[in-house]
């Protein structure tokens, strides 16, 4: 109902929205709630894949070529379908072609609810900030940050490269990845995780690419060599913490041993 006057006179004028309209309105709010939170997703997926060319180019040059961390990077980011003009200034900014912020990395370790083993991988422009940023958020969930060391035994590092599952038979990945250089292939519901020594990682995830695969994430990952059984609220504190590290803006990848 809207109120106006007119002449003096008070005017009543209600609008009557038809169901369908009113039905249509909310679903236009849906779409725009859930395109506005796939967004924010993919930005944040494109700052952390630029992060990770500035640092590769920093440390290896901006060739990639001659650079298999730089060629890693390059590849998810083809994935995420990254612009190439983004891709350019991450890499001129890494060789100091272009001004740009200075990256540092860092680890952080600690335990979580349930005595579970965390490691953080960051890349920030402040460690000072980082790490007061990190020690709030395991406090908060109920953890503890640790010192340098501390779970790192815990965890092993290898190459870890993301394929959709999609019309992809087990022993046609199977064959495919081993042939290339894998070290294992993981069944991983609607995905199919490859395993690889560090120093195979760009080889096996180039082979695949090449041979028609859709590569969604190459990486190099901590994998767990010990797990931790954790069960209702502990293991909802352990899954809320996670959640909240990998919202941090500093942070690139977080490793637990639920």
């Amino acid at each position: 109902m809207i109120y106006g006057k007119k002449s003096g006179f008070l005017l009543y004028v209600t609008f009557f929205y038809p169901e369908g309209l009113m039905s249509g309105h909310n679903k236009w709010s849906t779409i725009k709630h859930k395109k506005g939170a796939a967004d924010a997703k993919r930005g944040k997926i494109f700052t952390k894949i630029i992060k990770e060319i500035t640092i590769a180019a920093k440390a290896g040059g901006g060739n990639p070529d001659g650079n298999p961390r730089l060629k890693t990077a390059l590849l998810s980011a083809k994935s995420a379908n990254m612009p190439q003009d983004n891709i350019i200034r991450a890499i001129k900014k890494g060789t100091g072609e272009l001004e740009g912020i200075t990256y540092e990395e860092v680890t952080y370790e600690g335990y979580g609810p349930g005595g579970v083993a965390v490691m953080v991988d960051c890349t920030t422009d402040n460690k000072n900030r980082t790490v007061a940023e990190m020690r709030r958020l395991f406090q908060k969930a109920g953890g503890n940050m640790g010192e340098s060391g501390c779970v790192n035994w815990m965890f092993e590092r290898k190459g870890q490269i993301i394929i959709p599952k999609e019309n992809i038979t087990e022993d046609q990945i199977m064959n495919d990845a081993l042939e290339a250089g894998a070290e294992d292939v993981i069944d991983s519901e609607t995905v199919w995780e490859i395993r690889t020594a560090l120093s195979d990682l760009y080889a096996v995830s180039s082979a695949l690419s090449e041979k028609g695969y859709e590569v969604e994430e190459s990486k190099i990952s901590r994998i767990p060599q010990n797990f931790v059984k954790v069960e209702g609220k502990v293991a909802e504190q352990a899954l809320r913490l996670v959640e909240m590290l990998e919202e941090s803006d500093d942070v690139q990848d977080v490793f637990a041993n639920y």
